[in-house]
């Protein structure tokens, strides 16, 4: 069986962060471990606490994983401190881990910023380096790259200078601002679109930390980046066009959708 960490924060709401991660990955056939960064009080209507962990507790539990069960592939999220974030990537290099996806978490679909200025340039400096593929959305590409984007052609600059700066596989989410669920993906001088439709579903809480373990996922089972994008994206838009409905704010999808069988009855 193949094996996937995904090094995120906690939602106690269930919705984002590992739980969202955790879902996607079994769901996909992969064995899911997870490393906490932070434990986060929120539900639908958004974020009231965030527990960040030590950067000593953090790297034990790498520690753990990585001696024991390696992961055929890593998804990292939300990393709200550049403490911690030089932890991730000490230790991802010393263990010369692969695949890795990185969603650089900078605020919740409520709007609720989640990482500080501080750590922003440590993930730039250390960890942006070391992915196979990132995947920001709109808002994030902009903090990245340092540009508006509004237009498919501003996506395609941003995600151009944001891969060759850092040299890894970018991912340009556009159902963020733009109006459509279009993205696009720059590696190694290249740009391919990938086509989806909107779906008409108020509830996206975990829609970027789902696709990126779906990703991750993908990877870690051997698909080359492009096949693991697009497979991925089928999969959001499964589990968005279930509408499932929960909650009072922006609530989570059902990550579960296409699971059948004599225990989910």
């Amino acid at each position: 069986m193949k094996t996937a960490l995904t090094i995120a924060g906690s939602d106690s709401s269930g919705g984002a962060g590992i739980q969202a991660d955790i879902k996607t990955m079994t769901v996909h056939g992969v064995y899911a471990m997870s490393a906490i960064t932070a434990l986060t009080a929120q539900n639908t209507t958004g974020v009231t606490g965030i527990m960040e962990v030590t950067p000593e507790f953090l790297g034990e539990q790498l520690d753990d994983i990585f001696t024991d069960i390696f992961p055929d592939a890593v998804k990292i999220g939300m990393v709200s401190s550049g403490k911690l974030i030089r932890v991730i990537a000490d230790k991802l290099s010393f263990y010369h881990a692969g695949n890795i996806v990185v969603d650089p978490v900078m605020a919740a679909t409520s709007g609720a910023r989640l990482i500080d200025e501080e750590a922003v340039g440590v993930l730039k400096e250390r960890l942006l380096p070391m992915a196979s593929v990132l995947t920001p959305n709109i808002p994030e590409a902009q903090i990245l790259s340092g540009m508006d984007i509004s237009t498919p052609e501003d996506m395609e600059r941003a995600a151009r200078y944001i891969g060759d700066t850092y040299g890894c596989a970018v991912l340009c989410k556009g159902g963020h601002q733009l109006n459509d669920a279009n993205d696009l993906l720059y590696r190694e001088g290249k740009c391919q679109w990938f086509y989806g439709k909107r779906i008409a579903n108020p509830n996206t809480h975990g829609t970027g930390c789902t696709l990126s373990s779906a990703i991750a996922s993908n990877l870690a089972k051997g698909l080359a980046l492009e096949e693991a994008v697009r497979q991925a994206k089928v999969y959001l838009s499964g589990a968005l066009e279930a509408m499932l409905d929960l909650g009072k704010g922006s609530g989570p999808m059902n990550h579960a959708f296409a699971v059948k069988g004599e225990y989910k009855e």
